[in-house]
């Protein structure tokens, strides 16, 4: 007996990203608490312990909604262009949710690993402006589990539609002719 677990997938993959992308923001908020001075495009500041804490957090929280949506979900891949052209609806969602969840879960993880790692340092430093990396981190969270949602919903549909076309059943009350 097979449970539908999809429901709680994507709850689970919705609530992580959500939880990732106010603990990204909340990063930001307290790494714009600590002393900054601004000279031209270079600052120097000191760094906040919360935000690396907070951005690493959240760092973890969508590495670990990207896992479970992926690996639930199951690989659906497009090689060539025949299969393209042979695919259903659902497996080109699929495949196009997948390739975006991808791409915004490279960048955000990128910039809020990024931003963790310029408040890790025990010293004062100077650099380049960076400002709002853990933000727009945080922001690609809240995407990343709408491009995973629609990834795992896609290719659950995608399984279905494989499952109906490999085992037909007669749904009328006749026999077939």
């Amino acid at each position: 007996m097979g449970r539908n677990i999809g429901p709680l997938v994507c709850l689970l993959v919705m609530i992580m990203d959500g939880i990732a992308g106010i603990l990204g923001i909340q990063a930001e908020v307290a790494q714009n608490k600590v002393k900054h001075l601004k000279v031209w495009i270079f600052e120097c500041r000191d760094p906040s312990y919360q935000a690396f804490k907070l951005g690493l957090a959240a760092a973890v929280l969508l590495a670990l909604a990207h896992t479970i949506g992926n690996l639930l979900g199951g690989c659906h891949c497009l090689w060539s262009k025949q299969d393209y052209d042979k695919a259903t609806a659902n497996m080109k969602l699929a495949f196009g949710s997948l390739i975006l969840s991808w791409i915004n879960f490279a960048i955000g993880f990128t910039l809020l690993m990024a931003g963790a790692m310029a408040n890790s340092k025990s010293r004062k430093s100077c650099a380049l402006s960076n400002h709002r990396i853990l933000s727009i981190g945080g922001i690609l969270c809240f995407f990343h589990g709408l491009f995973t949602l629609a990834y795992y919903v896609s290719a659950k549909a995608t399984i279905r539609d494989e499952e109906k076309h490999k085992n037909p059943t007669n749904h009328s009350d006749h026999p077939p002719a």
